[in-house]
């Protein structure tokens, strides 16, 4: 019995038992000195009858056991000469059977059964075969384990082989098997010493103890006349047979893991029906996931190794046998959590990949397994299993780097289904993440319906989850990524382009208030792209559901900045109706230019509250009507009336003043067939002019004083813009009179210093001195201005 009860008794029994070997072996090597056969084997079979100890631990007990191995060793050297001891090895072998105690008589046996193979004066396999059955004399666990692991190490080299001096193969597979057989059974044993509740100190003292019987297996693959035939007929299935009849599942685990990992790639494959179906039999709490797991490793790096290999797999059917396998493992093992069953799903996922990457018939196949599996809980819960499922749905992605192959994949999305809102969302960035990445563009309408239904956690509320309740950060960066992904979505073909920008639409446009006014602008700008390459073709064409042309999408982009306003957006939708005018006016289409600023101004007007937001709108508006040029006389008329009435509408003075002065671009369009009425410029500069010196004099009751006049030297900046320009409303004793105004201003007291003011008027002045300078007709027109 196998005590493990303090730290400090431990210590003391191993100095002891320490202790005892040296002084023993003091003895045996002055014997060894003299050529005292009979003493020395007197000293070293007391030495090693300090191995006989039960007090000691598994880890305790090897110290102990490295010390009289080391004196072995010299033992050994001392009986291979003859001339020293004077008794013939085969005199020697029996003589050290008189030893009193079994486990000396054992050791000195294998020490002198080491000798006598090397000697070659009987058959190496005759020796082994009886000093593998004489082992058997000792049945204690951790004694018989490290006798066993003792001969092992002294027959080593004696094992025949191909090429050995040593004859035999056969022999060396049986004494190996032999022996691995009876390690194994005692390595088992060893969970049965000790009190119950020491049990977990002693499981992680005999998992210490596994490499001495995985030793064995190490050596078995390292035999070379053990060749293919031989491991499929003799040596898998002994193993496999000692392994589950066993029944204990750290030795189950350890020494599958041993075969896949110390016997060659190709053996694995030819014997792959063999090994897998020892699988279901293991037991329940045997970690199948990770043996499995590794076996397919192996397997994809042995594919990846050469492309020769390749039809090997497709001879043995390897997916076949792996994807069943896996299937009954799961079936066996009714316990297995669910993250287990998808950690197998992604590892046969991923040899998939590796060895057949031509074959999506494969891989959603893998994907409906797991389908199946996951249809018995309706969502997800386990943290792990979700993050099993995330690596089984990227795999594909990462492997063909191209989402539409996925698309294809008729189980993706079910596998989806079954994850809760946050992984969903999770993954659909990592689809998202990956078009961005790889620059996969989705050509088709039905994809991109396939597509938005895999992403659909990002594009409307799911079960209940209102925007509102996500972290606004991470809401923000989700929806800018799905307004990148719209940007991927293109089609040469404009009847297709349309399509999807319906499908798009009908997707989107469900996506509630937070999220329309980050979906909706690249939608618009998609659909303005496509207008710009119809351009021209304004008319129905017969005979086709939805015909693609401006008017017929200048009619969805309507609807969907309808559905803009109502959120309500309306700075945003106002900018989107200003872009569709502008689209409008490059494809001729008048009305259609007229209908988009006739909903901008209403918008205005009944939407646009915030004063700020005013003047961005009024100039936003002034700056996208100056640059249009597809209006007629009288629809033009009634949007600068509108546009110059507004202006001069503004809550604060300085801000009427600026957007009244802008709209005096309104009337003066500087290309060739652009309008000219230099009368409606003077009379907007002379109407910002009069709310300028407004705003002057409220300063001036309000705060004490007049404030800075940046806003004459802004109109006077206009003055000479117009002048440049030749509008010939617009002279030299005009801006004469206002730079006098501007500097009787600047000179009275009641005016606040201020530098930015007097450096803009410095150097406008500059300007004018500059062009006075320069010469020919532009200089002769400014030559009359006094500065």
């Amino acid at each position: 019995m196998i005590i493990s009860d303090g730290f400090e008794d431990q210590e003391k029994w191993l100095a002891e038992g320490i202790a005892a070997i040296q002084h023993n072996a003091f003895y045996m090597h002055r014997a060894l000195d003299a050529n005292n056969l009979r003493e020395a084997l007197k000293y070293s079979a007391q030495m090693l009858s300090e191995l006989r100890t039960s007090k000691l631990s598994p880890h305790k007990y090897y110290e102990l056991y490295m010390r009289a191995f080391d004196e072995l060793r010299k033992l050994e050297m001392f009986f291979k000469d003859e001339s020293r001891h004077g008794v013939s090895i085969v005199d020697l072998y029996e003589l050290v059977q008189h030893a009193g105690n079994i486990l000396p008589r054992m050791y000195l046996l294998c020490t002198v059964g080491s000798v006598y193979m090397k000697s070659k004066e009987a058959p190496a396999k005759d020796v082994l075969k009886d000093l593998v059955e004489m082992c058997r004399g000792v049945q204690h666990p951790i004694r018989g384990l490290f006798l066993r692991s003792y001969l092992a190490q002294v027959s080593r080299d004696k094992l025949p082989d191909i090429g050995s001096e040593y004859e035999g193969v056969i022999d060396a597979v049986e004494f190996v098997l032999q022996n691995f057989t009876e390690m194994n059974k005692l390595w088992v044993r060893l969970q049965h010493q000790g009190p119950g509740r020491l049990r977990e100190k002693l499981e992680k003292e005999r998992s210490e103890l596994r490499d001495l019987v995985g030793k064995n297996l190490h050596v078995l693959g390292q035999i070379e006349g053990v060749e293919l035939g031989m491991y499929k007929e003799a040596v898998l299935p002994r193993v496999l047979e000692q392994i589950v009849n066993c029944k204990d599942d750290l030795a189950q685990y350890y020494l599958m893991d041993c075969i896949i990992q110390v016997f060659p790639d190709e053996y694995h494959l030819q014997t792959l029906e063999t090994l897998l179906g020892a699988c279901p039999q293991l037991q329940p709490t045997v970690d199948v996931k990770t043996v499995l797991s590794q076996l397919m490793d192996r397997l994809s790096n042995y594919a990846a190794s050469s492309t020769d290999v390749l039809p090997e797999f497709l001879q043995v059917e390897a997916f076949a046998k792996l994807s069943s396998a896996i299937g009954r493992v799961i079936e066996a093992q009714v316990d297995m959590p669910i993250v287990g069953a998808i950690t197998l799903y992604v590892s046969l996922l991923t040899f998939t990949l590796r060895v057949h990457p031509d074959r999506l018939d494969y891989v959603d196949q893998v994907l409906g397994a797991c389908v199946k599996k996951l249809s018995s809980k309706p969502k997800l819960e386990d943290h792990r299993a979700k993050k099993q499922v995330v690596a089984l749905l990227s795999a594909p992605l990462e492997k063909y780097k191209d989402v539409v192959m996925a698309l294809t994949l008729s189980n993706y999305p079910r596998v989806m289904d079954h994850l809760d809102n946050e992984t969903n969302k999770v993954m659909a960035m990592v689809i998202i993440q990956s078009i961005m990445k790889n620059y996969t563009c989705i050509t088709a309408a039905d994809q991109v319906e396939v597509l938005f239904e895999l992403i659909k956690g990002l594009i409307k509320d799911l079960d209940g989850t209102a925007a509102d309740e996500l972290d606004e950060e991470d809401f923000n960066e989700e929806q800018n990524s799905v307004a990148r992904l719209i940007h991927m979505l293109y089609n040469h073909d404009p009847e297709e382009m349309l399509k999807i920008i319906c499908t798009v639409k009908k997707n989107i446009m469900n996506g509630g208030p937070k999220r329309l006014p980050f979906t909706v602008p690249p939608l618009i700008f998609s659909a303005l792209r496509l207008i710009r390459r119809l351009q021209g073709q304004d008319g129905d064409v017969v005979g086709e559901e939805v015909p693609a042309t401006p008017k017929k999408i200048f009619q969805i982009l309507n609807q969907i900045i309808e559905c803009l306003c109502a959120v309500p957006s309306p700075e945003l939708a106002l900018r989107l109706y200003l872009q569709c005018a502008e689209a409008a006016n490059d494809c001729s289409l008048e009305p259609v230019a007229y209908e988009f600023f006739t909903q901008a101004f209403v918008l205005y007007e009944e939407e646009i509250a915030d004063s700020k937001a005013q003047v961005t709108a009024i100039h936003l508006i002034t700056g996208t009507l100056q640059r249009l040029n597809v209006f007629g006389v009288e629809n033009r008329d009634t949007l600068t009336h509108k546009a110059t009435g507004y202006s001069a509408k503004l809550l604060k003075k300085p801000d009427q003043c600026r957007a009244v002065y802008a709209c005096s671009h309104l009337f003066w369009v500087d290309d060739q067939d652009g309008i000219k009425d230099g009368e409606r410029v003077l009379l907007c500069l002379k109407r910002a002019l009069r709310i300028a010196n407004a705003a002057q004099q409220m300063a001036n009751v309000t705060r004490g004083n007049s404030g800075p006049v940046t806003l004459f030297v802004e109109i006077l900046n206009k003055y000479l813009y117009f002048f440049e320009k030749g509008n010939p409303q617009i002279t030299s004793a005009a801006i004469q009179s206002l730079i006098e105004l501007i500097t009787t201003e600047m000179q009275s007291e009641s005016i606040a210093p201020n530098a930015a003011s007097d450096a803009f008027f410095a150097s406008t002045m500059r300007y004018i001195q500059f062009q006075k300078q320069k010469g020919g007709a532009m200089g002769e027109k400014f030559d009359s201005i006094k500065v």
